[in-house]
């Protein structure tokens, strides 16, 4: 398959959405599909207002269709509701090809937290914007359900996985935890109001609160909490490391759609603390054993309290964590990426497609 894939965000952002697409462009590769990536790395770029270590492509229109005109895909993989994402979307309509998007980011309530208005004055934008998409690709059935509502139907699921080699319960520890007073709560992220992370700073619980990310609240939090290790962005074995050291992870946000540092902290064999939200309970269910409830053993606790989730997740099985976060796998993720993408260049294109470019 000749396949595009559009997106704002890429290295060298840290977060979810650019793991999960090198994952994914490493798995395609390796089974033989031609991948053209369009990214912010092959335009000139601005710093994103209030986040400055993002950067837009600045006036891609143009650019992106040259490339998609050079590369003539079957498809086009939409990743991000973005500036290229849109001058994507928009050679596509012009030229009659069809395409697939993802709903990566909750950015209505984002946009929310940052500007004090209503998420719902941004939701007609997430619709205008998905609404040609032959098919929208969710991480989890709950929020499938949840673009249904909001008229956005033709959703189709994309779970994640993990590297399996890397985020194993064996292996060094991280040397910045090894004078630490116990239990050590670790939280992994981007370090920005969206991720609620003042929730995990302010439990009172014994021991050390370690975060370990970016992001354009870093400094405010440092000087606010001098007792929490703020440790910056780590990657690769420093990460893996990271979690390996701790003794529960903490996951406060309230807006993610997915959370893919659960999986990676769980396959590390570290139990999950975490309020009883989407994203969460689409990986750890109510009661802490899965979505399904089939874990014999609890590897995680939700709570609206989460102090209390805290000081019950310390008291958890590694082991059975570490099980549970070996479900996810790339190979399986990517077998549901194909499926999408592969209806979309089957099925007729619909009505509501036939739009201005």
């Amino acid at each position: 398959m000749r396949l595009a894939i559009a997106t704002d965000a890429w290295y060298p952002q840290v977060n979810g959405v650019v793991r999960t697409l090198s994952a994914t462009v490493v798995e395609l590769d390796r089974r033989g599909h031609e991948v053209e990536l369009i990214t912010p790395q092959r335009f000139l770029t601005v710093p994103m207002p209030g986040y400055s270590s993002i950067r837009l492509a600045m006036a891609p229109r143009f650019g992106v269709r040259r490339m998609l005109d050079a590369f003539q895909p079957e498809v086009v993989h939409i990743s991000t509701e973005g500036p290229i994402g849109w001058s994507a979307r928009g050679w596509c309509l012009a030229r009659g090809v069809p395409f697939t998007t993802a709903f990566h980011t909750r950015f209505p309530e984002y946009a929310a937290v940052r500007t004090g208005i209503s998420a719902e004055r941004f939701w007609p934008i997430m619709q205008r914007f998905h609404a040609p998409s032959r098919a929208v690709m969710v991480a989890t059935e709950r929020l499938g359900a949840e673009l249904a509502g909001r008229g956005i139907e033709q959703t189709r699921p994309w779970t994640r996985g993990i590297d399996h080699w890397l985020f194993r319960p064996t292996g060094d520890h991280h040397p910045a935890f090894a004078n630490l007073p116990r239990p050590i709560m670790l939280n992994v992220g981007r370090v920005a109001p969206e991720k609620n992370l003042e929730a995990f700073l302010d439990a009172k619980v014994a021991g050390t609160k370690v975060v370990v990310g970016d992001g354009p609240s870093l400094e405010e939090l440092r000087s606010r909490y001098p007792d929490v290790v703020f440790l910056g962005a780590l990657s690769g074995e420093d990460l893996a490391a990271a979690y390996r050291s701790a003794d529960c992870f903490v996951f406060p946000s309230m807006t993610d759609t997915f959370g893919m540092v659960v999986i990676e902290a769980l396959a590390s064999g570290l139990p999950v603390a975490a309020l009883p939200v989407a994203g969460p309970l689409d990986i750890l269910g109510y009661n802490g054993r899965g979505v399904a409830d089939d874990m014999p053993f609890t590897i995680a606790a939700v709570e609206n309290d989460l102090t209390l989730a805290i000081e019950k997740a310390l008291r958890l099985d590694r082991t059975s964590a570490a099980v549970f976060g070996a479900r996810y796998s790339w190979e399986r993720a990517t077998d549901q990426f194909l499926a999408a993408v592969q209806s979309a260049t089957r099925r007729s294109e619909p009505e509501r497609a036939l739009e201005p470019a």
